[in-house]
């Protein structure tokens, strides 16, 4: 191309202030051109959002540039101050990243916070012309009801409205390159592709360039003119979409591609081995109360449902629809369920865990376990990895306190992490290591169930298929089943035993995973398997 590129990183080298033989980043050089979209890709702990943070000078305390050069719209901005990157940053670079729960202030308006960023950028502006500038933007990105969207709260949002809050904001200042990292991670297949949809049109109406980072190589293919591959903090290979699938030369590609594949084999179920329920949940209904007075909302609206001993049973739906209320009413999180929910102890014995007063329910919680979706916020950061482990069997006095190391260590081997993890805080881990410090917490008290609430959202491909394989031995090792809560319809189809699709609060389809997504019967579950083509498919 002839003309001059609107970003150009060359030899970026990062390092740690008090580690600097220990480079973070190396010699990662790339060009990016104005309407173009390209995928930093990588596993996890590669360097590819530390060298997008690099762009801005966002980098994480103790993190520095080496060295390296870069140039935006041909001007080198390297070295710029402070001063002079606050005034590109959001203007002409802008980020969209991951969790828009935690980007967004929980105590302001969604509205005021959009009206921050706007008058960031023109402070001239009145405040009727920066409402309406709210008002626009909003209306942009597709947000229904942009005027009651204005006075509501994140928490009053869905995660795919949060997310367009989001890019709402980043497109304040008409940035001309938007990085976006990881920006469908924690959604559902049908916002993912309403979100995806809504940034390519906006790349091509607006002229964006794009800097996507990504562990989801399908998605990449789709969206993506160019993709650059992150290993070891170096680029190791770049090239099109359609070439890095078709001829992957370096052995990381390999291994991307080839887990990107293997989410897509279906697993063969097995027979359930038991006639008789390990639980069976009938009639729930889950009621959170209105805001300020307003009237409540039924986020459950009477399930039936059973989970057998030793199965892998997929609760799948869009955000909303009730898939982790229904789990933490499973859990007896919530104080607002109706309904009974029968469960089956080792002993043979058939309680009504709904009916148990808190005492009587706390010295069963030890047969359910819990893995989250965000390891990182979900483990204690002042505990090391294996008091994090070892809680369980203090809060429940098993064994005595003295063993409780070893027994954690014992646990930390099962999920693949030696005694160096085990004395790490999890600041000191990467994200995959922390979620396998939360599956060795969660069978710390041998549970019969382990609810696994889009415990693999955040990870990238690779480590999302160890982690799999891991919940594989450790069922095959336990004996234990497993309610897994998730969007991710390709790990259904290659971890689930039987799936149930859930719909503003109901079931409305169940049986046999590889039954369900091959021959779909539910107008709804046919739509989910579509948008889930329609984001891994190529445009």
């Amino acid at each position: 191309m002839d003309e001059i590129p609107l970003l150009e990183v060359a030899d970026l080298a990062l390092e740690r202030a008090d580690a600097p033989h220990l480079p973070l980043v190396e010699e990662v050089s790339f060009r990016l051109w104005p309407g173009r979209a390209v995928a930093l890709v990588g596993a996890s702990g590669s360097g590819k959002t530390l060298t997008a943070l690099a762009l801005m000078n966002l980098l994480p305390l103790g993190v520095r540039r080496r060295e390296g050069s870069i140039r935006l719209q041909g001007k080198e901005i390297s070295s710029y101050s402070e001063r002079q990157l606050r005034s590109l940053r959001g203007a002409e670079v802008a980020y969209i990243f991951q969790d828009p729960a935690s980007a967004l202030n929980p105590v302001l308006r969604v509205g005021r916070q959009v009206e921050e960023v706007v008058s960031t950028h023109f402070p001239q502006w009145s405040r009727a012309q920066r409402k309406a500038r709210v008002l626009e933007l909003l209306r942009e990105v597709e947000l229904p009801d942009a005027e009651k969207m204005l006075r509501r709260y994140p928490h009053q949002l869905s995660g795919g409205q949060r997310q367009r809050v989001l890019i709402a904001a980043a497109l304040a200042g008409n940035p001309q390159l938007l990085v976006a990292d990881e920006p469908t991670t924690a959604l559902d297949v049908t916002v993912q592709e309403q979100i995806l949809a809504l940034l390519e049109r906006l790349r091509q109406q607006r002229g964006l360039a794009m800097l996507w980072i990504s562990h989801d190589l399908q998605l990449v293919r789709s969206f993506c003119q160019e993709v650059l591959v992150m290993y070891g903090g170096k680029l190791v290979e770049r090239g099109t979409p359609q070439n890095l699938f078709r001829r992957p030369e370096h052995p990381h590609t390999q291994e991307l591609v080839q887990a990107a594949l293997q989410a897509q084999t279906p697993k063969i179920a097995e027979e359930t081995a038991s006639a008789e329920p390990l639980c069976r949940i009938f009639a729930l209904k889950v009621r959170y109360p209105g805001q300020a007075g307003g009237d409540s909302h039924l986020a459950v609206r009477g399930v039936d449902l059973a989970i057998y001993p030793g199965e892998t049973l997929a609760l799948v739906g869009e955000s909303g629809s009730g898939k982790t209320t229904l789990g933490r009413a499973l859990l007896r999180m919530l104080p607002f369920a109706e309904g009974g929910i029968l469960w089956r102890l080792p002993d043979g014995r058939e309680v009504d865990w709904s009916s148990l007063s808190q005492a009587q329910l706390r010295p069963l919680r030890r047969h359910v376990g819990m893995v989250s979706q965000d390891p990182v916020s979900a483990l204690n950061p002042r505990m090391r990895a294996w008091q994090s482990v070892a809680e369980p069997l203090r809060v429940h006095q098993r064994e005595q306190r003295k063993h409780h190391r070893q027994r954690a260590l014992a646990l930390l081997a099962q999920v693949g992490l030696g005694p160096d993890q085990a004395d790490a805080f999890p600041a000191q881990l990467s994200g995959g290591q922390c979620q396998r410090v939360a599956i060795a917490r969660a069978i710390a008290l041998e549970p019969q169930l382990v609810i696994c609430d889009e415990a693999i959202s955040a990870l990238d491909a690779p480590i999302q298929e160890q982690i799999l394989e891991l919940l594989t031995d450790l069922q095959s090792l336990h004996g234990m089943a497993y309610l897994f809560i998730t969007h991710d319809l390709d790990a259904v189809r290659h971890f689930a035993d039987r799936v149930a699709v859930m719909r503003e609060g109901l079931i409305v389809e169940q049986g046999k995973a590889g039954e369900i997504l091959q021959a779909p019967e539910h107008p709804y579950t046919k739509r989910l398997l579509a948008a889930a083509r329609a984001v891994h498919s190529k445009a």
